[in-house]
């Protein structure tokens, strides 16, 4: 027979191993860069600075502007993602025969490291001897230089993150929607309603668990971008493409140690500020909607 004592420790056990992977893996790394941010730092000696590397970083015009570019991209990836891919989605669920040929190419760009697609994209965009741009040469049009002006290298960034990150979304688009039942669609068609109607009242508030995931998954993973934009412009031309991460690793390459990790605990403020909030958002409305 266990004792009381020992009846009380057993789910512990099970808790234990959670609890320090937790701990070593994420508490105390976010502790120490909480820690560091507040210092000058390198891999010697540590000198306590207060709040000067977060002052400096909000200061200067080539920092604090990556804030903006980054909730730029963010919102604008994940955007076009859901609504793009909704519809690609309805799509890829019709009675169409070709459909399974059609599903493998729109996954394809997923498999495609993305680095390849930014390397690839940037050859296509180039002002002069780029696919995109020959058929406006051939036109008799002005090139275009998609990533040397400042006002086209962030579009061209995200329209290119949205081409490698769709198929994902369709994907879960497409799960969300083959797991909806037919009898809804079948009663809906007896009561005369058209195919926008069922489309509105039955497919866009029964997807709504597999929308909100999107949602979720592409806003952090534009917030926290960065191979795609150092692959295609390194954060030129000037600052203009510079989100967060290229410009902590920027400030970390240059020695600047303290910082480049002042930048990643704001990055972790932002995330946390958007994504926490948003998420409790969605769950209240996907509730609302099933309720």
């Amino acid at each position: 027979m266990k004792t009381k004592k020992e009846r009380s420790m057993y789910p512990v056990w099970f808790v234990l191993p959670s609890l320090i992977i937790f701990v070593v893996f994420f508490l105390w790394p976010i502790i120490s860069s909480l820690y560091y941010s507040l210092t000058v730092w390198n891999f010697e000696t540590a000198k306590f600075c207060g709040l000067d590397n977060y002052k400096l970083f909000f200061s200067e015009h080539s920092m604090s502007s990556s804030v903006i570019h980054t909730l730029i991209y963010a919102f604008g990836t994940s955007a076009l993602k859901v609504i793009l891919a909704f519809f690609i989605a309805i799509f890829l669920t019709s009675k169409i025969k070709t459909k399974g040929f059609i599903r493998s190419a729109v996954f394809f760009p997923n498999l495609v490291s993305m680095m390849a697609v930014g390397l690839a994209f940037s050859y296509m965009m180039h002002p002069t001897k780029g696919l995109l741009n020959m058929p406006i040469q051939a036109l008799g049009g002005t090139p275009i230089d998609f990533q040397g002006d400042p006002k086209t290298a962030l579009l061209s960034i995200i329209l290119t993150d949205v081409w490698k990150g769709l198929s994902i979304s369709v994907v879960i688009y497409i799960a969300g929607i083959q797991s909806i039942d037919k009898t809804y669609y079948e009663a809906a068609s007896i009561d005369g309603a058209t195919g926008w109607q069922q489309l509105k009242h039955i497919t866009l508030p029964l997807v709504a668990p597999s929308q909100n995931s999107i949602i979720i998954l592409s806003l952090i993973g534009g917030l926290r971008s960065f191979d795609l934009i150092w692959a295609m412009t390194g954060g030129g031309p000037g600052f203009s493409t510079d989100v967060l991460a290229s410009v902590i690793y920027k400030q970390y390459a240059a020695g600047f140690y303290g910082l480049s990790t002042a930048g990643n605990v704001v990055m972790l403020i932002l995330i946390s500020v958007i994504a926490f909030p948003l998420q409790h958002f969605l769950n209240k409305r996907e509730e609302a909607i099933q309720g």
